[in-house]
């Protein structure tokens, strides 16, 4: 271990650290453009400059390593002067365009001008044109004005897509980023340039001028895009309801976590945020003259508790039958299998679509299984057989099929439903199998609210609500309790974080940022259901 002082406080990092992973450990930011603690260190922005004890000149503190009893300083008049000095080179040639630069508002270069800029210019050449903004692949434009050549992006491609579509071309102030021959940048982790880019250069296309930064609020949440469980950052504007055409979710970005993405995220589940404002559900609906109609929460509820009691009624437990998905978090699925196994007595209770095909996935973030919760619901103990569950309806046995977001879109599944006696759907958006139902109950997204998602490696991580729920959609939660209470199940949970509590013993609070590992929980596996100091025990009338 080396032991040193930065700005007259001590601190002790491992040897071979360099002099910027030392400041971070006193949470000193020192400004930086090239550095990425995920790719090599090219030591060229000069930006993170920094004074040595008796080092004539100033280092860079991305690429020096720490030394035993060095005295480090990193707001030094001498330091402050070279930031100013850097900028004013690396502003030589960009346009003076933040007004219409859509990375305005989070632009670090803008952001450290402002903190040790010039101000006055002594700029009097023509600047050097380049070429403007213009698409490099499906998700990403790049303006090689605003570059400032930091090559995070070219390394990017390099080390960690390993893809290669990105380099610099042409020497001195005529460099530019630009694809290699015969590239475009469409590879599955394209959009994670846009994140790194710490300028305008390179900017998201479905983004652009749809909203200003500053209007956007963000939560934290977990990717739905796969079971890999990526950390994100969800951001939404809630405070110009008119731009985007009324869209809500505006992006997603990944967060960091050292142990399921670091710093990355695929652009498919960047980009897959669509669902969240198209294709909803705004309202229940129930069927009438053979068509869904809106109707109130209390008649669709009504209904699908009475045609759930009738059934039961008069043929008992097993003329019901129940998907869930593996798209509920696992209090939603904590609460249906209580509601539905525990409190009905329904053993016809599945959750993975037999006719479901994987996805792309590669060795890296992307998961086959492009459901978030697949490993939750194993865990819960569903183990119904779909297919069986179909048949029987489609048989007649089973009278009523309560299915939960699936789109059971297959040949095969949409024949079996088609034969099959009530339908009720329970879910968020528009599909092949809610256009059969007889009852719509309108469920919430992800994003519209609390709960936890077990990875394919059974990491239990927390997602927050971002948004409210759209319209009169109801939380998963909320729709499953009042069921329960038409049927004469007292059950008592206030929020998700209740059900978490019986569930896992814990409360949100209690978790680890990095969740929850439930092979390092006793027995190696989570209980089934069971009764609690939230929750009543259920009656099934």
């Amino acid at each position: 271990m080396a032991t040193l002082e930065i700005d007259g406080q001590e601190v002790q990092v491992e040897d071979g650290s360099t002099i910027i992973e030392a400041t971070e450990k006193l949470g000193i930011y020192v400004p930086r453009y090239c550095y990425h603690p995920g790719m090599s260190i090219a030591g060229s922005c000069r930006m993170c400059m920094v004074e040595v004890e008796n080092i004539p000149k100033l280092a860079i503190a991305c690429y020096t390593p720490v030394n035993d009893g060095m005295k480090v300083s990193t707001s030094s008049e001498k330091v402050l002067k070279g930031r100013r000095d850097m900028l004013e080179f690396l502003l030589h040639n960009h346009p003076l365009d933040c007004p219409v630069c859509d990375q305005s508002g989070e632009c670090d270069l803008q952001n450290f001008y402002m903190e040790h800029g010039r101000y006055q210019s002594r700029f009097l050449e023509n600047k050097v044109k380049k070429r403007k903004a213009f698409p490099i692949g499906p998700h990403v434009v790049l303006d090689q004005e605003r570059c400032i050549l930091c090559t995070r992006c070219t390394r990017f491609t390099d080390e960690v897509s390993e893809t290669h579509e990105l380099g610099v071309f042409n020497r001195g102030d005529r460099s530019v980023i630009d694809l290699n021959p015969g590239k475009t940048l469409d590879n599955p982790y394209s959009g994670n340039v846009i994140d790194i880019c710490p300028v305008g250069a390179l900017t998201e296309r479905e983004f652009r001028f749809q909203c200003r930064v500053w209007y956007l609020s963000s939560e934290e949440s977990i990717c739905p895009g796969c079971s890999n469980g990526c950390n994100i950052s969800i951001h939404y504007n809630q405070r110009r309801a008119y731009k985007a055409g009324g869209r809500r979710l505006q992006r997603l970005k990944p967060r960091y976590h050292p142990q399921v993405n670091t710093w990355w995220m695929c652009d498919e589940g960047r980009f897959g945020y669509g669902f969240v404002d198209r294709h909803r559900f705004e309202f229940p609906m129930l069927r009438l003259q053979d068509e869904l109609q809106y109707a109130e929460w209390e008649e669709a509820l009504d209904k699908a508790a009475g045609v759930l009691k009738q059934a039961i009624d008069e043929h008992g437990p097993e003329s019901v039958g129940v998907i869930a998905s593996p798209r509920l978090s696992n209090e939603e699925l904590y609460l249906t299998k209580k509601v539905f196994g525990q409190g009905l007595g329904i053993e016809n209770i599945g959750f993975k679509n037999p006719w479901e095909k994987e996805g792309f996935c590669d060795d890296y973030l992307i998961k086959a299984d492009k459901n978030p919760n697949t490993r939750g619901a194993e865990e819960m103990g569903f183990k119904g057989d779909v297919k069986q569950i179909l048949e029987k309806a489609a048989s007649g046995d089973i009278k009523v099929l309560y299915v939960f977001l699936h789109d059971l879109a297959s040949e095969e599944a949409r024949k079996l439903l088609d034969q099959a006696g009530t339908l009720i759907f329970h879910g968020s958006n528009r599909n092949s199998t809610s256009q059969r139902a007889q009852v719509v109950l309108a469920s919430s997204v992800w994003a519209e609210k609390d709960g936890t998602f077990t990875n394919f490696e059974g990491r239990v991580q927390r997602f927050k609500a971002a948004l409210q729920p759209l319209d009169e959609s109801r939380r998963d939660i909320e729709i499953l309790l009042d069921l329960a209470a038409r049927m004469g199940q007292q059950l008592v949970y206030n929020n998700a974080g209740d059900l978490f509590m019986e569930w896992f013993g814990m409360t949100y609070e209690e978790m680890n940022p990095r969740g929850e590992n439930i092979e390092n929980r006793d027995g190696g596996s989570m209980p089934p259901p069971s009764g609690g100091s939230a929750g009543q025990q259920p009656s099934a009338n």
